[in-house]
């Protein structure tokens, strides 16, 4: 009897803690600082379909045209989108000069389902491709931006 009045009381404690803890994590700051910096430079798309298909599954992470939901503002998802966005831009960035490091790897990553990320997926239900659109995408990125294979025979290898 004594043992179900502590674990009563005790419920309480706990649920308060959480929410305490949910209130101090929104004064950390990283996560909210939402930019998108000028677009400094437009790939040549292979196709209109190429662009709309980046645009709905890849554009947030990889271009500077990310679109900040009202959930990218409570930590801790903040801090998971910000992390994403910030990688994302760092690798393949569609909106910058030269497109990043990983740009020729773009198509290989959507034919092999690493992109779109699937932590994305879940709330961005949009994003998610067909076998078709992901054939598509793959090719039109490749058409784009070339493929890795591409560079070896560019640079005489």
């Amino acid at each position: 009897m004594r043992l179900n009045r502590t674990r009563r009381s005790l419920l309480p404690r706990i649920l308060l803690g959480l929410v305490a803890a949910f209130v101090l994590i929104q004064l950390v700051p990283y996560g909210r600082a939402h930019s998108n910096p000028p677009v400094t430079a437009t790939p040549a798309w292979s196709d209109p379909d190429t662009r709309a298909l980046f645009a709905r599954a890849c554009a947030d992470c990889h271009s500077h045209a990310t679109v900040w939901p009202w959930y990218s503002n409570v930590a801790p998802v903040s801090w998971l989108l910000t992390r994403h966005v910030e990688e994302g831009r760092s690798k393949f960035n569609a909106s910058v000069p030269g497109f990043g490091r990983e740009a020729r790897e773009a198509a290989e990553q959507v034919e092999s389902g690493r992109m779109p990320d699937r932590s994305y997926l879940p709330l961005h239900p949009e994003a998610r491709l067909s076998a078709a659109e992901r054939t598509q995408l793959s090719e039109g990125l490749a058409l784009t931006f070339g493929r890795d294979e591409d560079r070896g025979e560019q640079d005489g290898n």
